[in-house]
């Protein structure tokens, strides 16, 4: 499948945030405008996506518009690579400078069945070395077929299964915590499956966690992990449309973004 880049800063104006707002899953390309230049340089974020499961063109334009609902200057490109299917090598990780020039890489893929080790090294080595992550729902799954750990390291949890789709309350476990600040309380996750997170990794710190209908333990759906020199951001949710038109949700991710970033 061919490679996707879409690089550009988000300079809506009012009637379009309203009608993207409205209408996101028949949005077609982000129209962009141009305005004065910020006094700051805009963050540089990837985003890669693609593979099973998911509609990962709705994930990606409801990432984009909450940035900007946010006021965060974002310059994009969007990488949507490997089919539809559960197992792909895609062309990005070909390039060894795959990951240059970017503050922040979202994962949102999904290829479970992807089980090459140099492969997968070639995406855990420039994040151990200090390229900063977000990991968004199906990356938790994502090499869960390979024998070796660096993947599941690097998310800073271990997962290969989830429970039922539900409407899961979630406990704010460190509410000073800047990703978290618009998280409320009592908060409700939108429709969404909760995954089992089997092993937390030691540099991770849980940030909040929802309980499972099933086996009635608490699991990690926000945290972050700190991975050689790289920050990472995760979440568990993201299954759903319903997620990603859910403001808290959003709100909380890009503060995840701005977290990783050093932000």
């Amino acid at each position: 499948m061919s490679t996707i880049y879409r690089r550009f800063s988000l300079v809506f104006n009012s009637t379009l945030l309203i009608l993207l707002a409205c209408s996101f899953a028949s949005a077609q390309q982000p129209v962009v405008s141009t305005s004065s230049a910020p006094a700051k340089k805009n963050l540089a974020v990837l985003l890669v996506t693609g593979g099973c499961c998911h509609d990962y063109e709705f994930q990606a334009k409801a990432m984009q518009l909450a940035a900007q609902q946010k006021g965060i200057p974002i310059d994009w490109t969007i990488v949507n690579q490997g089919g539809k299917g559960t197992k792909a090598m895609i062309d990005l990780y070909k390039n060894p400078k795959w990951f240059e020039g970017f503050d922040v890489v979202i994962h949102n893929e999904c290829f479970a069945d992807t089980d090459d080790e140099a492969y997968i090294r070639s995406i855990t080595k420039p994040h151990f070395e200090g390229v900063n992550a977000v990991v968004i729902h199906c990356a938790m799954h994502t090499y869960r077929s390979a024998k070796i750990d660096d993947w599941r390291e690097f998310l800073g949890v271990t997962s290969r299964k989830h429970d039922h789709q539900a409407r899961y309350p979630v406990t704010v476990t460190k509410e000073d915590h800047p990703i978290m600040k618009s998280v409320p309380k009592g908060y409700t996750s939108a429709m969404d499956e909760l995954y089992i997170i089997e092993k937390v990794w030691p540099n991770t710190t849980v940030l909040a966690t929802s309980k499972s209908d099933v086996d009635k333990n608490d699991h990690a759906v926000f945290w972050t992990n700190q991975y050689g020199k790289g920050r990472v951001f995760g979440t568990t949710y993201g299954h759903s449309n319903d997620t990603f038109s859910d403001k808290v949700f959003l709100d909380t991710l890009v503060n995840g973004i701005m977290w990783a970033a050093g932000k």
